[in-house]
């Protein structure tokens, strides 16, 4: 798999809790992919796109590093991004 959906790539890495609460962040527009804002849920994301994630009075800046075909538990999820704000600090 070389591209994911961009709600779906967020719910299998358990950023957010439904593919429907992916989805709406996109379309709100608190979502950003290499820095350009992103409003459609169905933008395709590869590896090494850089998300920068404005969520619940905070932002996330997440590194694509790889797909899921389904979602896992959060070990799962963890494995598909690195964290590039916890390696800054």
């Amino acid at each position: 798999m070389e591209r994911q959906r961009l709600d779906k790539w967020l719910w299998h890495a358990r950023v957010v809790k439904a593919r429907t609460s992916a989805a709406a962040l996109v379309e709100a527009g608190h979502v950003r992919v290499n820095g350009v804002r992103e409003k459609a849920p169905g933008h395709g994301v590869k590896l090494g796109d850089v998300l920068t994630i404005a969520l619940d009075n905070t932002v996330r800046v997440l590194k694509v590093a790889g797909f899921s075909e389904r979602r896992g538990d959060a070990t799962a999820g963890r494995v598909l991004y690195e964290d590039l704000q916890n390696r800054r600090e």
